[in-house]
């Protein structure tokens, strides 16, 4: 039996309650290790040293705070194909993704090491003769980061990265599907020039451990992606408190192909889009908005491609789309394909569960055909290695049909139309719009989020950050008459 990994309780690591196992979703032969759940007596301890810790570390000098973070993020970058293979062995992502999203996770702290030296105020006269104004940002105070499973390291490194860099205290609580990666990243922060108690790793299930963080009010702001569901109950919880929120939550994200499209580059971006990291993703290419004019020629290059697309053990070369990550979402998957063909919608391709050499929760990319726009598979976000066609017949209608959805968070269009582009860009309803690329945008240096339900609160990421993790001070200052 392997080894229980421990929680991080106001700076000691310590045994929970209960442990659960994490078995990889390619192989669940490999156990990856056993997983200690913190109790609510443990979460208050730890927000009580929190407290005093972040008073500690708002007072170190900007220079010894970039240093730490610096050090955090060369050493994750360093570390990527360790770190990678230890994460696409609980998540089942393939190991190019997992490698390079610890990397990418690297640069968010060093980007935010060199945000230290960058925090710069304002002044202004007064309309007061004799009076100066000096207006600069300060920590917001103990910052809750409740995490999902699909970027396990990431999305949770470009919230505590941040929070680290203007001066909070970080209380993480991470997936329980995915908690060996939280411990990794945990051990590489815990031993850095910090105060004891300043981060803390509170592993537990959400009904519990992170009820309990968001109804605290020991706790000044929340930071969280996930669920819409689970988002809706962590704001109604939040506001009985007046905590800061920050949430990211679903998509339903559209690239529109039009009729002067590059179909080979249309069908990569589809492909990718669609498929990458198991369609796991809160930015992937779930609705493909294709002009009827090409509909045809792109709709054969996007199936064959999905046949053509290799389905294995997340750790094997030449893995081109791992397993789903739990049997849970598995069924939830294998739901939503039979509820796409119960609305009229025709699976052109894949949606089935594979048998492989390893005992997994292995799915092949499943294409929809002959859908529209209000198809519950066209207004749900499945999470799923599937998408959907819906043919259109303009410009015009393609962009209608982008914006036709609750949410709001990435969308794209390919296009030799620089008239079209523009427009598209100014006019597609979503945070993130992209022109002949993916429907993914996450450079670690500019805003990212959403409009509907898909975000709520100020933008993650850049400078946009500050926003979230600082609260304003306005001070008014009289020198008096000159002598």
């Amino acid at each position: 039996m392997a080894d229980t990994q421990l929680n991080l309780i106001a700076g000691n690591w310590v045994a929970g309650e209960s442990e659960i196992e994490n078995r990889n979703p390619s192989d669940l032969s490999d156990l990856v290790g056993m997983f200690a759940q913190a109790t609510g007596d443990q979460l208050e301890a730890t927000l009580d040293q929190a407290r005093q810790a972040q008073i500690e570390w708002a007072a170190y000098g900007l220079e010894r705070k970039q240093a730490v973070l610096n050090a955090i993020g060369t050493e994750m970058m360093a570390r990527a194909e360790e770190l990678g293979r230890l994460l696409c062995r609980e998540e089942g992502k393939p190991l190019a993704e997992g490698k390079g999203e610890v990397y990418r996770a690297g640069q968010f702290f060093t980007y935010y090491a060199a945000e230290c030296l960058r925090q710069l105020g304002e002044n202004a006269d007064s309309v007061r003769d004799g009076v100066e104004i000096d207006v600069r940002r300060e920590p917001v105070g103990i910052v809750a980061v409740i995490s999902p499973w699909n970027f396990p390291t990431a999305t949770a490194s470009w919230k505590i990265a941040p929070a680290l860099c203007y001066g909070n205290a970080v209380v993480w609580k991470p997936a329980n599907i995915t908690p060996a990666s939280a411990v990794a990243l945990a051990e590489i922060i815990e031993r850095q020039d910090i105060p004891k108690g300043l981060f803390s790793l509170v592993m537990g299930s959400g009904r519990s451990i992170g009820q309990r963080l968001v109804e605290s009010p020991k706790v000044d702001a929340i930071t969280f992606t996930g669920s819409v569901p689970v988002g809706k109950g962590i704001a109604t919880a939040a506001i009985q408190n007046l905590t800061k929120v920050q949430m990211e939550m679903g998509s339903k994200n559209a690239l529109a192909v039009m009729d002067d499209a590059d179909l080979d580059l249309a069908a990569t971006l589809a492909l990718g889009g669609a498929f990458g990291g198991t369609g796991q993703k809160c930015t992937a290419s779930s609705r493909l908005v294709v002009h009827a004019a090409v509909h045809d020629a792109f709709v054969e290059k996007v199936i064959a491609g999905a046949k053509a697309m290799k389905v294995g053990h997340a750790l094997e070369e030449g893995t081109q789309m791992g397993p789903v990550v739990s049997a849970q979402q598995l069924q939830e998957n294998l739901d939503y394909v039979a509820l796409g063909v119960s609305e009229g919608a025709e699976l052109a391709c894949g949606g089935a569960r594979l048998e492989m050499p390893h005992d997994g929760f292995y799915m092949s990319p499943g294409v929809f055909l002959s859908t529209t726009n209000d198809m519950r598979i066209n207004r749900e976000e499945m999470f799923a290695p599937l998408t959907s066609v819906i043919k259109v017949h303009s410009y015009d209608e393609a962009l209608a049909t982008v914006n036709d959805t609750n949410f709001g968070l990435t969308s794209g269009i390919v296009t030799q139309s620089l008239a079209r582009a523009t427009h598209f860009r100014r006019n597609a309803r979503t945070g993130v719009v992209t022109v002949n690329l993916p429907t993914a945008g996450t450079d670690y240096h500019v805003p990212f989020g959403g409009r509907g339900d898909s975000s709520y609160g100020p933008r993650e990421q850049g400078k946009s950050a500050s926003e979230f993790y600082t609260t304003v001070k306005t001070a008014y200052i009289s020198a008096g008459a000159p002598a």
